[in-house]
């Protein structure tokens, strides 16, 4: 197979990718970014500080309102016109948001702008996949998940970097500007059509759209054990670091008065043992297996999260909580894409829509149970931070055992 395709020049091609990345970075630093603004977003809008967590969870609850939809809808009718719909809604919400003047005004578009991640995860990963043979498909790929990797670690800190000129609503108006301009770059380089198959092998009829047949396959694929082992895992899996997002800045900013750029340096330990535990998985897959990778996993991860439920009976520094976590995390980063491709094929169903459909459900334990830590008292004290997202991420082994348990789902 080529490596280069030859109906799209190599500019528009690195233009696409370009546009692609830029999108796919705005998408996870409107999440991060914005986190050490948050104590001055709520005292500004008259709300609670408890009310962060909720604003974080709404944006992550977003991702997962339109995959189902749009990764179909978007095989029929073609990705182009759903990725630059789905980037002018986010600029347009991060937009609206310099004008808010109530929370619930606030929340609600952050929920919007959280549905542009439904767009990264179910349009233009396919795209991608449109455009490129497997090889270069699967660089380009990998070369987007360190977007992910790297948000967080320096979301935060880039965030209480920003914070020393710029007000919270110059930093949505930051993020609607660059959101234009991925926008324009969609528009420019993204082609009007996927590649054509290369000479001599056959390309399956495309497939008409059907709603009925599409909500009985999602309702196959809920009624599985299996499958809904293995999804509800992943989200415990992620649960207590998502917690720790939503809850920094009242534990840190507020709880312990660092700055939110020292708050941003907090941040960097765990999720550089996240990027660690990643290169781990990358080494010892070959040799381990998935299988064996996940299991290896577990060890640091359980080890982490026990230490954290352990020193939550004494009083706890910021030091001691942050070195549990980062144990933690990086039995995360070494398991999670493990856990991830052991969902994808707990069922034979085709992986697009099974993709979808982990992807929803663990976003959305992540966000319900995050929500749910919350207002249990999780952002109260270090020591009930550690106390409860210890025990909420150690129910991932139990979700595991019975994923074990069950036979590879035939729908």
């Amino acid at each position: 197979m080529q490596n280069l395709l030859t109906t799209f020049s190599p500019k528009r091609l690195t233009g696409f990718c370009l546009a692609i990345a830029l999108f796919e970075l705005l998408m996870y630093m409107a999440s991060d970014l914005i986190m050490p603004a948050m104590l001055a977003v709520t005292e500004e809008l008259g709300a609670a500080s408890d009310q962060i967590p909720y604003a974080f969870n709404l944006y992550l609850l977003g991702g997962v309102l339109l995959p189902w939809l749009i990764g179909p809808l978007s095989d029929h009718h073609g990705r182009r016109p759903f990725m630059l719909a789905g980037c002018a809604g986010f600029v347009l919400a991060c937009a609206a948001t310099t004008q808010v003047t109530q929370m619930q005004g606030f929340n609600g578009l952050r929920l919007i702008q959280g549905m542009g991640l439904g767009f990264v995860i179910a349009v233009s990963y396919p795209a991608i996949q449109d455009m490129f043979n497997e090889s270069d498909a699967v660089k380009i790929m990998a070369l987007l998940g360190n977007l992910a990797l790297l948000s967080p670690l320096l979301g935060p800190l880039l965030g209480g970097l920003l914070l020393q000129w710029l007000s919270w609503r110059e930093l949505f108006l930051l993020l609607a500007g660059l959101g234009a301009v991925s926008w324009l770059a969609l528009w420019g380089f993204m082609p009007h059509r996927a590649r054509p198959a290369p000479p001599g092998s056959q390309q399956p009829p495309p497939v008409p759209f059907e709603l009925a047949a599409l909500i009985k396959r999602y309702g196959a694929l809920l009624s599985h054990p299996r499958f809904m082992a293995a999804s509800v895992a992943l989200g415990l899996m992620s649960l207590p670091l998502i917690a720790w997002i939503g809850l920094s800045p009242l534990l840190l900013i507020e709880g312990q008065g660092v700055s939110p750029l020292v708050y941003g340096l907090w941040q960097i330990p765990v999720f550089a043992a996240v990027i660690l535990g990643n290169l781990l998985l990358n080494a010892w897959v070959e040799q381990a297996g998935v299988d064996g990778v996940l299991r290896r996993s577990l060890w640091p991860l359980c080890a982490g999260l026990v230490a954290l439920v352990i020193a939550s009976r004494f009083a706890l520094s910021l030091p001691v909580l942050v070195s549990g976590l980062s144990l933690y995390a990086l039995g995360l980063g070494m398991g999670n894409a493990a856990l991830y491709r052991l969902a994808l094929f707990a069922s034979d169903d085709s992986k697009g829509l099974v993709s979808a459909m982990v992807g929803m459900i663990s976003i959305a334990v992540m966000s319900v149970a995050g929500s749910l830590l919350a207002l249990l008292g999780a952002g109260n004290s270090l020591e009930s931070f550690a106390l409860m997202a210890g025990i909420a991420g150690l129910s991932c082994p139990v979700a595991l055992c019975l994923f074990k348990s069950r036979p590879v789902a035939h729908v």
